[in-house]
């Protein structure tokens, strides 16, 4: 990285979600209270997978792990946002940023792949129960799961590789509360407009293509299902309820993000808010609400822990 970027912008300044002193302070409680729920809902089915012998399964392996990315995408975002609410001082330091931004899209491209590994999932449990064990053996989810790393990590090496020598020598207003590669952009002393389309499509490929897999998985599970037995298509839907769910939460701000013509900063922090205080703690909801297995396994884990207390 140039030396000049950092004697020219030595750190950048969040402009957060309200310049309004008592939207500020309900924004501190709003989010405090978010991320205490995301940190104890993700743990649980982390936990809980973990522990109890029942949910050693693919489908769980690939859930715990859906958890596991989306609270290290709260928690690289919402405990500086919770900070600088408190302290006022909201700013980070040029590396920080880059170091934020490149951790950023290393979670959101393996959150990306692991939905394709879950659909993969459901889509052999569903259309070839009978291999669904030789399939989903625990060597290819292991596979599934490192592919999905690594392709997180090659698509943010080649988001970073495209603005990493940027110049910035002037502007370090950033209009949210977080470093990511628009806004990053924008703030370089030269024309960006080339730069802004590759990342847009640098990330625009990856999000059509893995949105497009997934559509193309579903249309599959339910076209075997209806040829089988009309009755077991409301069956399907509503065992892929809650992945169709989940992706529509995750794919939504993402296109429209990087994707949409016309972006307004308004919509572009409510979009922020969902991605990374909403979603991460919905994504437990509907997975252990849900879920029969998950709630008996829950209440193994809890009754457990009472015995344990008991005899301690």
């Amino acid at each position: 990285m140039n030396k000049a970027n950092y004697s020219e912008v030595s750190q950048f300044v969040f402009l957060g979600l309200s310049a309004y002193g008592q939207v500020q302070h309900f924004l501190l409680a709003f989010s405090t209270i978010f991320y205490v729920a995301i940190i104890l809902g993700n743990l649980l089915v982390v936990f809980t997978v973990t522990f109890d012998p029942h949910l050693h399964s693919p489908m769980y392996f690939l859930l715990a792990n859906l958890s596991f990315i989306d609270l290290s995408l709260s928690t690289l975002t919402v405990p500086k946002m919770i900070s600088d609410l408190y302290s006022g001082h909201k700013t980070i330091s040029f590396k920080g940023c880059v170091i934020q931004i490149f951790i950023l899209h290393i979670l959101g491209g393996s959150e990306m792949t692991l939905l394709i590994a879950m659909a993969l999932d459901r889509y052999v449990a569903i259309c070839k129960p009978l291999h669904y064990l030789t399939v989903m053996s625990p060597q290819r989810c292991i596979l599934l799961l490192s592919g999905a790393w690594i392709v997180g990590l090659i698509h943010s090496a080649v988001q970073l590789a495209f603005v990493v020598h940027l110049p910035f020598c002037g502007p370090n207003e950033i209009d949210s509360f977080y470093c990511d590669l628009p806004w990053f952009i924008k703030l370089a002393c030269t024309d960006t407009y080339r730069m802004e389309f590759l990342v847009t499509a640098n990330s625009g490929f990856i999000s059509i293509v893995t949105l497009f897999l997934l559509i193309i998985s579903y249309i599959f599970i339910l076209a075997t299902v209806w040829k089988r037995s009309s009755g077991g298509l409301s069956k399907a839907l509503s065992t892929l309820s809650a992945h169709i769910t989940v992706v529509v939460l995750f794919f939504g701000p993402c296109i429209f993000v990087y994707m949409w013509p016309f972006p307004t900063v308004p919509v572009d922090k409510f979009l922020a808010i969902l991605d990374f205080m909403i979603t991460p703690i919905l994504n437990p909801i509907i997975y252990t609400l849900r879920n029969k297995d998950m709630k008996m396994a829950m209440r193994r884990l809890s009754s457990q822990l009472l015995n344990l207390r008991k005899i301690s």
